[in-house]
């Protein structure tokens, strides 16, 4: 790439400069400064300009950017006393607005010549700002960029982000159209343009702000994949979250241009790695499922008969995903059926449906408003702070794409045949859709497990593995697939020995799980005679009777965050006393801890108002957002207490970092049996999740009565890898050696003082795991409810000193699949 360096007077403007510079550049454009003299007063130094070309020079050549007098004659006598070689040219640009469009060029490839011209260029981005056009604009203003010839692809996008195309998005639009073979072009709908998308200046003068529409055109080999990436950058806000939108009348939405060259197959032999999000091994061939739905031509009837169009198939809709909702809960999946529930309320979405209506209005067909709207809205979800939200942007195409298909004609989830569906990404309809006896497994580009699809395809039976990104969509129909959902693995083209292995140990984990249900209800009595409390993680009332139905020895973990959702009002103590009273009835005695709330600007509540962070992550949540808000947590630790004066209960507190969190949570439980005049015996304990808990699992054990290792989170904090992120998603999959260690080490601070370890996370429902995390000295552990029976068979199969040796060698084990491999040699 080019290199950069900016000559100054004063070297803290120098130093600005480049600092800003870099925000365009990012780490991959070196950007040096060159400002002051030795002894700091004003002034230009020769020597400090040679050896910053020098530290700048590259291949492409170094841009010389000067603020004023002497700064251009110490660049000159710079250059010529250069002894190395390499291409060094002056520019005449403004030095801090041609640094920042110089920047932005050279981060997106662009030669020598083209990044002085964008920084010759720059004073045009500050007059587009200012308004300033015409006879007014300063000399050297260019033209507007004339569109050349008909595009190979072109898409309408709109802007989501609360400030729009300014600077730094621009400049990840820039670096975006330096990856592809394609003239890539950005136009405002009824403003300016078109201009290039490598152009920053061109980008600002197109002052694209929240509510702006853009047209995108590309042409060339990759225009395409160009105008589907910019798509997907802008639906996320440009890397700034997605902000809400009232739009006018959208206009009739363009169906996305044909697809280019499709990528190479993946040679026989060939192994994708994906997300694990249904565990079980499937062999058979691909067996596409094609998800369009064509929105057609139709002119509008009317607005009148186009509502009443729409009206007519939010109803065969609403129909339709009642049916879903009955046969997932009829197949003995009532919590999972729940999905189509909120399915139901986006129907009567109010942002969705206004935007329907107003495309209606503006005299387009039923069909067109409701894809613009849903498109819309969909894009906004996808542009969320919060993960899990951003995976329920699905649920607005399900939803979308359901109407779409009453509207006209279609149908909304095409059968497959027997074989492993392959998919870009499934929504919950097209997984509810899927018949088990003829679907071995689902293999999906996209997706996280914790969507919505995967917790159907778990619930159902059907093994299953996301996030494989676009190769697995160039595999022919037909091809045969070799899907390991435990690992998460797909094998193209595997050999018959291989096949032949992966039904034997199909056939061998449905005879295990055929004798783990027939012994569900026993304990998990190792062969050495120890043990183990298998407990299950409840996210609802009414879930506790089918937990114990199913196994478990009680509830480790109850999410009570389900009383808070979707309602304007915090719910009063004596609501949260019926609620908690009657889960800890249906569990007839059996222990049940309870979670207060964990929530934060990563799962905002309607009823608590918060402030959105800038990574709300690592914010204010769990029990942070709680002693913020000690209202909520004394009325949670009254309802609690108040319960467990009749019932085994424990309390338990999220996210701890430090003791002094853990003091202040044990001074409001201290002022609530003040309170409530409860003597009542109530053991307080804590979720180990953050690397610093671990670390301090000594000093908090001398306060907390029991732990439970939350394994979702600590896995994301410990390995530095967002869970629902798909490109990382082989750092969060299954028993990471670091996060083994981790364990380890709370273990041992807890056992100084004698206190019990639990693990509430996804690692404790998975039976290689579990028994990793046995040897590592846990003695209890939480999982969905329907795991319970396999993981206490597994446990059942080992004695606690084979356990012990598997959990030391999997300590060492390079990654997570040689960790599991360790595991599974007991099994």
């Amino acid at each position: 790439m080019v290199g950069i360096v900016v000559v100054s007077h004063s070297a803290e403007l120098a130093r600005g400069v480049v600092a800003l510079a870099r925000q365009m550049g990012g780490d991959e454009v070196a950007i040096e400064e060159a400002g002051g003299i030795e002894d700091g007063e004003i002034g230009t130094d020769v020597e400090r300009v040679r050896g910053a070309i020098e530290r700048a020079m590259s291949d492409d050549g170094v841009l010389v950017l000067m603020d004023l007098g002497s700064a251009l004659m110490s660049a000159e006598m710079a250059v010529e006393l250069m002894e190395g070689g390499g291409r060094v040219v002056l520019s005449e640009a403004p030095l801090v607005e041609g640094a920042v469009a110089a920047a932005a060029a050279a981060r997106g490839g662009a030669s020598l010549d083209e990044v002085r011209s964008e920084a010759a260029r720059s004073f045009e981005m500050k007059l587009a700002q200012l308004g300033v056009s015409g006879s007014d604009a300063a000399p050297g203003s260019a033209a507007p960029e004339a569109e050349a010839g008909e595009p190979d692809a072109r898409a309408e996008i709109p802007i989501l982000n609360e400030i729009g195309l300014h600077a730094r998005p621009a400049a990840l639009v820039i670096a975006l159209a330096g990856r592809f073979d394609a003239d890539l072009r950005l136009a405002k709908q009824g403003g300016a343009g078109p201009v290039s998308a490598r152009s920053l200046t061109g980008l600002m003068t197109l002052v694209a702000r929240k509510g702006d529409r853009l047209l995108a055109t590309a042409t060339g080999p990759q225009a395409a994949e160009a105008v589907a990436a910019l798509e997907e950058l802008a639906s996320g806000g440009f890397g700034e979250g997605a902000a809400a939108v009232v739009a006018d009348a959208p206009a009739e939405p363009q169906l996305l241009s044909e697809p280019g060259a499709p990528a190479a197959p993946p040679d026989a032999g060939a192994e994708l790695t994906g997300i694990a999000a249904s565990a079980g091994i499937a062999v058979g061939l691909v067996r596409r499922l094609e998800q369009t739905v064509e929105v057609g031509d139709r002119e509008s009837d009317g607005a009148e008969a186009e509502r009443g169009r729409l009206e007519a198939a939010r109803a065969s809709a609403r129909e339709a995903i009642e049916r879903d909702r009955e046969a997932v809960a009829g197949r003995g999946a009532k919590a999972e059926a729940e999905i189509f529930s909120a399915h139901l309320a986006l129907l009567d979405d109010d942002a969705l449906l206004e935007r329907a209506l107003a495309g209606i209005d503006g005299g387009v067909s039923a069909e067109a408003a409701w894809h613009a709207a849903a498109l819309e809205t969909a894009a906004q979800w996808r542009g969320l702070d919060d993960k899990l939200l951003r995976e329920r942007a699905a649920d607005v195409d399900d939803v979308g794409r359901r109407v779409l298909a009453a509207l006209t004609g279609s149908d909304a989830a095409p059968a497959v045949g027997e074989g492993i569906v392959v998919a870009d990404e499934l929504t919950p309809r097209d997984t509810a859709a899927l018949d088990p006896e003829l679907v071995q497994g689902i293999a999906t580009a996209r997706g996280t497990a914790t969507a919505h699809a995967a917790i159907l395809a778990r619930a159902l039976g059907i093994p299953a593995v996301v996030g494989l990104g676009s190769r697995v969509l160039a595999i022919p129909d037909g091809t045969p697939l070799l899907l390991d959902g435990d690992a998460g693995t797909v094998l193209v083209g595997p050999d018959d020995a291989q096949s032949s292995d992966a039904r034997e140990r199909a056939r061998a984990a449905g005879e295990r799980q055929r004798i783990a249900q027939k012994h569900a209800h026993e304990p998990a009595e190792m062969r050495d005679g120890t043990v183990i409390e298998v407990f299950a993680n409840l996210g609802g009332a009414g879930e506790g009777a089918r937990a114990v139905e199913l196994g478990a020895d009680g509830v480790g973990l109850l999410r009570t965050e389900f009383l808070f959702l979707e309602r304007a009002e915090i719910p009063s103590e004596d609501e949260q006393v019926q609620t908690l009273t009657a889960i800890a009835s249906d569990l007839g005695g059996r222990p049940l801890i309870v979670r207060t709330l964990d929530v934060g600007a990563d799962k905002p509540l309607a009823a608590v108002p918060m402030a959105p962070e800038a990574n709300p992550f690592l914010g204010r949540r769990g029990l942070r957002l709680s002693l913020a808000r000690p209202e909520l947590l004394a009325v949670q630790l009254r309802a609690v207490l108040r319960v467990a004066a009749e019932h085994p209960l424990k309390v338990m507190f999220p996210m701890v970092s430090v003791a002094s969190e853990l003091d202040a949570a044990l001074e409001l439980l201290k002022a609530a049996r003040a309170e409530t005049g409860i003597s009542a015996e109530l053991e307080a304990g804590i979720m180990v999740e953050v690397p610093s808990a671990a670390l301090l699992a000594e000093q908090l054990a001398g306060r907390a009565d029991f732990f439970s290792i939350g394994t979702n989170d600590l896995t994301q904090y410990a390995m530095a890898a967002e869970r629902g992120n798909e490109l990382v998603g082989s750092l969060l999959a299954g028993p990471q050696p670091a996060v083994l260690r981790l364990v380890r080490l709370i273990v041992a601070g807890a056992s100084v003082h004698e206190r019990p370890v639990g693990v509430c996370g996804e690692l404790a429902g998975d039976p290689a795991a579990a028994l990793l995390l046995v040897g590592l000295g846990v003695r209890e552990l939480s999982m969905a409810p329907p795991l319970v029976a396999e993981v206490k068979q597994a446990l059942r199969s080992v004695t606690l000193s084979d356990a012990a040796a598997a959990a030391e060698q999997a300590l060492d084990a390079p990654d997570a699949a040689a960790a599991r491999a360790v595991a599974n040699a007991l099994l």
